[in-house]
């Protein structure tokens, strides 16, 4: 998935957001620091809300069920991937992929698992923690590559 893939993903679904959370036309615009001429025209499909905007969507309304169904669990988690590519930040623990998640292989105290519905991938340890993320299964497999050669730091 692409950025651009993402944000028309979120575009097509502010609508359904905006009516699982019941908020009018203008509040939702007055919470994604948009017009409502433009909420409006997002909407109908004629406009987008960009990175920033899909970004804010996202951050605001995490716990949408309309998003976790389009993603395959919380929306911040595709965010982090697409913003964080194959750079490392620190997550936290996860649940080991219970529900949107496949395990695609595992090594010694690793996994790598792909997401069923947004088709990326991620490493976890033995406790469950995300190594890194990303929609590029290589890379993935690059780390833990690292990371079971000896000497290599597994933070």
């Amino acid at each position: 998935m692409t950025q651009e893939e993402f944000i028309q993903r979120i575009d097509e679904k502010v609508k359904l957001v905006r009516t699982e959370y019941g908020y009018s036309q203008d509040k939702m615009a007055e919470l994604l620091g948009v017009s409502k001429k433009t909420l409006v025209q997002i909407e109908k499909g004629r406009s987008s809300l960009g990175w920033m905007g899909a970004v804010a969507l996202c951050s605001l309304f995490g716990q949408s069920e309309i998003l976790g169904m389009s993603f395959g669990g919380p929306p911040v988690d595709i965010v982090m991937a697409l913003a964080f590519g194959a750079t490392e930040r620190q997550y936290p623990k996860t649940m080991g992929g219970k529900v949107w998640w496949t395990d695609v292989e595992k090594d010694g105290d690793f996994k790598i698992q792909k997401n069923m519905i947004s088709q990326h991938f991620r490493l976890l340890d033995s406790s469950n923690r995300r190594i890194c993320s990303s929609f590029d299964y290589e890379t993935v497999k690059v780390r833990l590559g690292e990371l079971l050669s000896p000497g290599t730091d597994r933070r």
